[in-house]
């Protein structure tokens, strides 16, 4: 059965559209025209847009289910309007073979989300031997990293991002300096002074990123920089565009609504890798997503059991993000007249399609009929118990949030519907 969504606000960036009008899907795909037998969905009031892309998630699948796994995962990021999703390597096993790449894919074909892998740089992200990338291509992977660590090896990180762009893959870098972060939970400043832990320094990050960026720069290679977090990185990043350097770089949520005090409640849930800045680091966040410098939303969805998370200074880093990544950008983006729909659209789904090269971010005829439909206007109160994951290990939650999802179409089937 096809699938009208009438009256509504289509936002595509893509063709710069912005207008009420009608959505027509048959077969999967945007179409042109309507059938008697298709379904209907009122969209009076409300916005249709191509369904999220976010290309930062943890599904913890295979070896951590108990935490997520992707059928729970793609259930989360069909109630936050994601329709595809990146999958990070840091699983057990890791990523680093075939036969994991294809156990992914093949449990994610019935799952509520297309699941795009990342395969690992290195073995076992142990920095010490690079992956079969073009085997690991060839099964399926799109793009590579090691997150969660960087590559320490800065001549196998060069090798693998010319390898990868002679392959057509993305290289999507975690930037840290292991030395300088070691030892440390929360950003090192007035906080971790405060409550007498031990910081990780604002360099941790911003060494990493010169390195990425000087490589990408001096061998003519693309590099993607994940969870920026600094004012610095910005400026390294805005200044290696000025030059013409392929690089292209994602936010969290968290990094442009919270700040490091959010801490001071020893929350655990409050912990991640890059930790919550200072309010001028949000502020130059803000800034990078408003002037292109930024290109990217994503969740870096990390999810922990209740029992990881329960010792503030022992539990590992991570948040949820999925469920709530869109009502956060529109609660403190589009709210507040930083960013317009056209713009956060760009960020959460068109963009990050190009940057991975993958068929989405679209609302063209022919496209995926994979579509969010959102109430950019209604509250809400996140209530962890009713999230759809795993875990609830979610910074935002008892917040009041204003933007919802509706209904969440993939394929031209209704995935989620809030009711």
């Amino acid at each position: 059965m096809g699938l009208i969504i009438k009256n509504v606000r289509i936002i595509d960036p893509t063709v710069n559209k912005d207008e009420i009008g009608d959505i027509y899907i048959d077969g999967g795909v945007i179409s042109d025209e309507a059938r008697e037998y298709f379904e209907v969905i009122d969209g009076t009031g409300l916005v249709a847009a191509p369904g999220l892309v976010d290309m930062h998630v943890h599904l913890r699948d295979p070896g951590q289910t108990e935490k997520e796994d992707i059928i729970s995962g793609c259930k989360a990021a069909a109630a936050g309007g994601v329709t595809s999703l990146l999958a990070m390597p840091n699983t057990a096993p890791t990523v680093d073979n075939e036969e994991t790449v294809r156990y992914i894919l093949d449990k994610a074909k019935s799952a509520d989300a297309r699941v795009y892998v990342a395969a690992s740089i290195t073995k076992g992200l142990k920095s010490r031997e690079l992956t079969d990338i073009e085997a690991l291509g060839d099964a399926g992977a799109v793009a590579l990293t090691d997150d969660g660590r960087p590559v320490e090896d800065t001549a196998l990180m060069a090798e693998a991002m010319l390898k990868a762009e002679s392959l057509g893959m993305s290289v999507v870098a975690h930037c840290e300096d292991l030395y300088l972060a070691s030892g440390g939970k929360i950003n090192e400043g007035e906080v971790s002074d405060a409550l007498g832990i031990k910081g990780i320094p604002r360099a941790a990050e911003n060494c990493g990123t010169a390195r990425e960026i000087a490589l990408a720069s001096s061998y003519g290679v693309p590099i993607h920089i994940c969870h920026v977090s600094t004012k610095e990185a910005v400026d390294m990043i805005k200044s290696a565009k000025e030059n013409f350097v392929e690089v292209s770089a994602e936010t969290a949520p968290h990094y442009f609504a919270l700040n490091e005090k959010e801490l001071l409640k020893r929350d655990a849930d409050y912990r991640m890798n890059p930790p919550l800045r200072t309010e001028e680091d949000v502020e130059a966040i803000i800034y990078a997503l408003q002037h292109g410098i930024i290109d990217a939303i994503a969740t870096d969805h990390a999810p922990h059991t209740a029992e990881d998370k329960s010792d503030f200074e022992s539990a590992p880093n991570g948040s949820i993000g999925m469920e709530t990544s869109l009502a956060v950008t529109l609660t403190y983006l589009y709210h507040t007249g930083k960013l317009n729909l056209l713009d956060i659209i760009s960020l959460m789904s068109t963009n990050p399609a190009k940057i991975l090269g993958i068929s989405a971010g679209s609302l063209s005829k022919g496209a995926a009929a994979d579509v969010v439909i959102f109430d950019p206007d209604e509250e809400w109160v996140v209530d962890v118990n009713k999230l759809h994951g795993k875990s609830k290990n979610c910074p935002f939650k008892g917040k009041t949030l204003k933007g919802r999802v509706k209904y969440t179409v993939l394929g031209g089937k209704i995935v989620y519907c809030d009711k």
